[in-house]
């Protein structure tokens, strides 16, 4: 008796590196998909990846190499596969050498910082997800010098606009640098506009966010648009930092 269904096609070419969800869902009801041996035109299909034979314009397809890429996002790029203003993405950065990869999450276009990219939709999810409680660290310029009671009040975690929480791992003043503030905040739920929103509940705006660490990830060594393979040991301490407990402090 068959097992139960494992995976929709269009997300069997996502999986196997071969195109973005919506390219693959357009690429098969277009008809270049074969499951074993029959043209199948369904893109919400479900089949078995490990036990069903898949062809895509004539060729048999297996799961493509993984891949894990730290990109240093710049200022002003999205994240983002394609934008119809022709702003510049990431993947405008990743050169030729680029395999389709998809972002772990997002920053918005006036963020800049640490951005993983992978093929591997199982790290992805377990990276994102808010239940790994994953540190993610990152440097904000505030509009105004903060004093330590408003400081005190966003570690506490504060009440955001439509009644959302944020709940940051630490908040801590990194410097008093002329009429501003730079903290370190450390987040784990990964919330839209997370950071932007926590300072506008206290009265102040994000004037610089910079992304510097995903668990014991950073920047280091690495140029503004620029991007670097993690070795199998970083992929390794970055899956034990969300595992059980508390992930380890930031130094």
């Amino acid at each position: 008796m068959r097992s139960k269904p494992s995976m929709t096609l269009d997300r069997v070419l996502s999986r196997f590196g071969v195109a973005s969800r919506t390219a693959a869902r357009e690429a098969i009801v277009a008809g270049r998909m074969k499951v074993n041996g029959r043209v199948v035109r369904d893109p919400d299909l479900w089949v078995q990846p490990e036990r069903d034979a898949f062809h895509f314009d004539g060729r048999s397809l297996k799961p493509a190499r993984k891949r894990y890429l730290l990109f240093y996002k710049p200022k002003g790029v999205i994240t983002s596969h394609g934008d119809p203003d022709g702003r510049k993405t990431v993947y405008d950065c990743l050169g030729e050498e680029r395999a389709w990869v998809s972002p772990v999450g997002r920053l918005d276009k006036g963020t800049s910082g640490l951005l993983l990219l992978t093929n591997d939709t199982e790290f992805a999810d377990l990276i994102a997800s808010p239940e790994s409680r994953i540190p993610k660290t990152y440097l904000v310029k505030t509009s105004g010098l903060l004093g330590d009671d408003v400081i005190a009040k966003l570690s506490a975690g504060v009440e955001m606009k439509r009644g959302d929480w944020v709940r940051p791992r630490s908040v801590r003043r990194f410097e008093d640098r002329g009429k501003y503030t730079w903290l370190e905040v450390v987040l784990t739920e990964g919330k839209n506009r997370e950071v932007r929103r926590m300072l506008e509940a206290v009265g102040y705006k994000v004037l610089k966010l910079v992304r510097i660490r995903i668990g014991p990830l950073t920047l280091e060594g690495l140029e503004v648009g620029k991007w670097r393979e993690l070795s199998p040991a970083e992929i390794h301490a970055l899956r034990k930092s969300g595992a059980s407990g508390p992930p380890s402090p930031v130094s």
